[in-house]
């Protein structure tokens, strides 16, 4: 009679706290650490040295755990083509924004994402369409926008002023846009990789571009490099990519999507507490209303459910990093 397998035990409670406060507090504090970086590297050296190490740190643990690191040119074009809608078109539009934005306030533009890729979803065909509460929270989504953008609009119109801060805001925005898309495209992909190994690759791309931009344009006898700098970059790799990716994929693994994705709408407060503390910054009044507008409309989109019956969250979930 042979020896009976033993089950997993599921997640003790310590573990799964363990998790999310990771989650929450490594991507929420991205934004700080951007924002230190960012004023002492040109945004393509911050970033693209940020995803190369993690890049390289990542795929070098996959392949030590004996995961399949190369596949067909097929899907490492894939890969890199997601890698360039979101890694870089996602994240350098951000990084450069934070050198004229409140970092908590571009931690509230970038938590459209899931508005983003829930009207996406409902406009491609046989896309996942919204129901009631869905489409009310799409729309509190972009009247708290005009909320957080009225002060860097009318900051723009004022002649003695930097209107950069608006172009900054509507960079953001389409970065968003940007990393939407790429979700919206590798679930519809579908790509059997594992999530590791996808998100080392896709940081090697996006990098790469990073890189060469910098390179081809002379950046680096621009950059400033000391302890901040470097620590910046070694938060972002570290605490960033590594540490809250991989207790993200834990977690989706382990408890409900809905609430692994409650990510998206606790980060900004984060970043916004964060930016306050650390970097004194301070929001207008308004902003501060659409922060709490933009938080209850995530909220409502990634708790609602679909036409078909999938809640949002897990029909904009994938194996992919959300970071700063």
């Amino acid at each position: 009679m042979g020896i009976p397998r033993k089950l997993h035990a599921p997640p003790g409670r310590l573990a799964i706290l363990f998790a999310f406060t990771s989650v929450y507090i490594c991507w929420g504090a991205t934004y700080t650490a951007v924002s230190i970086g960012v004023h002492l590297l040109p945004p393509t050296i911050l970033a693209g040295t940020r995803m190369l190490i993690g890049a390289l740190i990542m795929l070098t643990f996959c392949a030590l755990r004996g995961k399949r690191i190369f596949y067909s040119r097929r899907v490492m074009g894939h890969l890199a083509v997601l890698g360039i809608l979101m890694l870089f078109g996602g994240n350098i539009g951000l990084v450069w924004s934070e050198k004229y934005l409140a970092s908590g306030l571009a931690a509230l533009l970038v938590a459209v994402v899931p508005l983003y890729v829930a009207v996406i979803e409902s406009l491609l065909p046989r896309g996942e369409r919204l129901r009631a509460r869905g489409i009310a929270g799409v729309a509190l989504g972009f009247l708290a926008l005009a909320a957080l953008l009225w002060p860097s609009f009318h900051a723009a119109v004022d002649a003695h002023s930097r209107p950069l801060q608006i172009i900054a805001a509507m960079v953001v925005l389409l970065g968003a846009l940007s990393w939407a898309v790429g979700s919206v495209r590798f679930r519809r992909l579908a790509l059997q990789v594992d999530p590791l190994v996808a998100a080392g690759w896709e940081m090697m791309a996006a990098g790469l571009c990073n890189v060469t931009i910098a390179t081809a344009t002379g950046r680096w006898p621009l950059a400033i490099w000391n302890k901040d700098s470097e620590s910046a970059i070694g938060y972002l790799v570290l605490f960033g990519s590594l540490l809250g990716f991989s207790c993200y994929i834990w977690l989706i693994h382990h408890v409900p999507v809905a609430k692994a994705a409650t990510y998206a709408y606790v980060n900004p407060v984060v970043a916004v507490i964060l930016g306050a503390v650390v970097l004194h910054e301070h929001l207008q009044p308004t902003e501060y209303v659409g922060m709490v507008a933009v938080i209850c409309a995530v909220a409502l989109v990634t708790t609602s459910r679909t036409r078909s019956g999938r809640s949002v969250a897990e029909v904009g979930v994938g194996p992919l990093e959300r970071e700063a």
